[in-house]
């Protein structure tokens, strides 16, 4: 099993996957901000930042991949795409089932929405051993992550889900929640990071 975990971590940080993955996630993040057209053309120009949640989210991952392929930790990008890839990937994933739910349908691009996203956040949490940033980078990240929420459930920004619209209350309490346990994780890997360097 050990060596099985060895070649594993081995193939994942090979700079060909990783320059694959690059591709891949620059070509999602164009689809993603693409997919956010018609909700930007409705947008004021001082929202713009948070309207398309999930491609910054793999922009920053993008920003990420980059620097490892340079050989670098760019920190506070790593933060930050860990902590969006879980919450973007997870919170489409549900919102899509909810719709399911609701609809008794999803189509094509729902389905294909689900996957993409649900390997959004996986891909986040399979380099959890590889990130090296600290805790103030986590605090950062924390702002501009609950910053975010304000602006989608105060200020009306959210993406458009038919769904959003029937349970906006809720909806907007379970991404709260969302956040705040993607922000543990990240506090956690710091502070665990830290432990073992004082080793």
């Amino acid at each position: 099993m050990k060596a099985y975990m060895t070649q594993w971590w081995y193939l994942i940080n090979h700079k060909a996957f990783l320059l694959l993955l690059l591709v891949i996630n620059i070509l999602g993040t164009i689809y993603g901000y693409y997919w956010y057209g018609s909700q930007l053309a409705d947008t004021k120009p001082i929202f713009y930042i948070f309207v398309p949640d999930s491609p910054t989210a793999s922009l920053f991952f993008c920003f990420v991949l980059v620097g490892w392929l340079l050989g670098k930790h760019f920190k506070l990008m790593e933060v930050l795409a860990l902590i969006t890839l879980i919450k973007y990937g997870l919170w489409a994933v549900v919102m899509n089932l909810l719709t399911l739910a609701e609809t008794g349908t999803l189509g094509g691009q729902g389905w294909m929405l689900v996957a993409s996203h649900f390997m959004m956040a996986v891909q986040a949490v399979l380099y959890l051993p590889k990130y090296r940033f600290e805790l103030w980078h986590v605090m950062v990240a924390a702002v501009w992550t609950l910053h975010n929420d304000v602006i989608d459930y105060l200020f009306g920004q959210m993406p458009f889900y038919r769904v959003i619209y029937q349970y906006p209350s809720e909806i907007g309490y379970f991404t709260f929640w969302l956040s705040i346990a993607c922000i543990m994780l990240a506090f956690l890997e710091s502070r665990k990071r830290e432990y073992l360097q004082r080793l």
